[in-house]
């Protein structure tokens, strides 16, 4: 007796996924599939939510969610699901174009306030009086602006901070990350598992009111 396999749906959920505010959200917005081709193109457009006013700009989308949204478009289907259990929607909106003097205005304040940073550190360790007897030692005169010693000091700060943050305006030296982008990069990881536990709760507080 031959018995005839049900076709397998093999999903995998992406981490993060965006979609720009007031659009509807597919499947293929949030998910990567695998299935027999006579299913492919219907899942790939099966709605998934509607975003709301009140989801505000991230939506967690739980598997769950999907898998009765498949089961009642293809009910033979089985579902194999590799990966993250949800996927964190990120909603776009329009935003507008930053203003130049506002641009300008930041910087200005960012350039005034490293640059106090860097005179506060110097006047605390002494830095003039380091090079003044640096330079007596190697030359055995005394001066009051070593410049021999402050110049090369003094480009070698921003050398170092470019080298540091491997940035050059837009230009990356190699594919490491910085250690501002690593920074960036864990306070964002943060906000995403504080996002997903809240959302987690809300789910669980509705199946409860329901």
């Amino acid at each position: 007796m031959i018995r005839d396999e049900k076709p397998y749906l093999y999903i995998r959920l992406r981490r993060k996924a965006s979609v720009r505010k007031g659009n509807v959200v597919y499947l293929r917005h949030i998910a990567q599939i695998f299935v027999e081709p006579e299913y492919e193109q219907a899942l790939n457009n099966l709605i998934i939510h509607h975003p709301q006013h009140e989801d505000g700009n991230r939506v967690l989308i739980d598997m769950m969610l999907i898998v009765r949204k498949v089961k009642d478009l293809y009910p033979q289907l089985q579902i194999e699901h590799f990966g993250e259990p949800h996927v964190l929607l990120e909603i776009i909106s329009d935003s507008r174009k930053p203003s130049p003097i506002l641009i300008g205005l930041v910087w200005l304040l960012l350039f005034i306030g490293s640059g106090l940073a860097i005179m506060n550190f110097h006047a605390d360790v002494s830095m003039l009086q380091v090079h003044q007897r640096i330079y007596e030692l190697m030359t055995g005169k005394k001066v009051e602006h070593p410049l021999i010693l402050q110049i090369p000091y003094s480009l070698g700060i921003g050398v170092g901070m470019v080298i540091f943050f491997n940035h050059l305006f837009k230009k990356k030296f190699n594919e490491e990350p910085s250690p501002l982008e690593v920074e960036m990069f864990m306070y964002q990881e943060n906000i995403n598992r504080y996002v997903i536990t809240e959302e987690y709760v809300k789910i669980h507080e509705e199946g409860d009111r329901s």
